[in-house]
């Protein structure tokens, strides 16, 4: 399934979640925020949220610092 992440054309298997999208990409246990359309996603939401093909996912983390 084709999708954009950051700007950018990604693809993924059928029927995946924004935490497996998450665990994928090596972002598990990091701070973090997920758009899905321009609509913010709750991190208690990341398990059940199914991307579609077309869908634009934006990820950023946070990093501390002084």
């Amino acid at each position: 399934m084709d999708f954009f992440l950051n700007g950018k054309a990604q693809s993924v298997e059928d029927n995946c979640s924004v935490a497996a999208l998450i665990q994928t990409l090596d972002f598990k246990n990091k701070r973090l925020a997920v758009e899905v359309n321009l609509e913010i996603v709750p991190r208690s939401q990341f398990e059940h949220l199914m991307l579609v093909a077309g869908d634009k996912v934006e990820i950023v983390q946070a990093i501390g610092g002084g």
